[in-house]
């Protein structure tokens, strides 16, 4: 059996995100779910660390690198229409679902049960993490815009720092408060 899997896994380059925005730096899912994966590991890691958690962060890493891969046959939804109002959502969802399972079924049944938890997460506190490092990724872009002095996303990261500060996750707000400034830093700064 041939499997075209990993093929459509290597396009997620060629989905653009933010497509209502005007952008300095072009972001696809690809790069996106490289940094929410690196952004979901250390959220672990502070949690185990320092709020003595015991959540693999090597699973959550793994989930955020498959967060978005429906996105492949469904393309990304703008967030202000995804969320506009719940009957676009939950329809939304459904149609990620059935992507989900056609990705799934791509592969030769005995690799299925290593990949349904990635591209269909169900345990909740992983779920959770990669949901906080989905937005916090979105918030970096949006701190690296405005840095770049793109002032179309000062609401965006306003909503989006909102959002975060929201989820009452202990993890979330140490990332915030040890590592987002650096994100505002030129080169030059970085090295000081």
């Amino acid at each position: 059996m041939k499997s075209h899997f990993f093929a459509y896994i290597s396009r997620m380059r060629f989905i653009q995100r933010w497509a209502l925005m005007r952008n300095t730096d072009q972001e696809n899912v690809q790069e996106h779910s490289h940094q929410t994966a690196v952004l979901a590991h250390a959220l672990a890691v502070i949690r185990n660390e320092k709020f003595g958690g015991s959540i693999d962060p090597g699973r959550v890493a793994a989930a955020a690198l498959y967060h978005d891969a429906s996105e492949i046959l469904t393309g990304d939804m703008p967030t202000p229409i995804k969320y506009d109002n719940p009957a676009i959502q939950d329809a939304y969802k459904e149609v990620e679902a059935v992507a989900e399972r056609k990705l799934l079924n791509l592969l030769p049944e005995e690799l299925r049960r290593w990949y349904a938890p990635l591209l269909t997460e169900v345990d909740q506190e992983t779920e959770r993490l990669v949901k906080a490092a989905d937005k916090l990724s979105a918030y970096v872009k949006c701190v690296e815009e405005l840095k770049a002095g793109n002032a179309e996303f000062r609401e965006a990261a306003a909503q989006t720092r909102r959002a975060l500060e929201s989820y009452g996750l202990p993890e979330v707000a140490y990332f915030l408060e040890v590592f987002i400034d650096s994100f505002s830093l030129t080169l030059d700064e970085l090295k000081s």
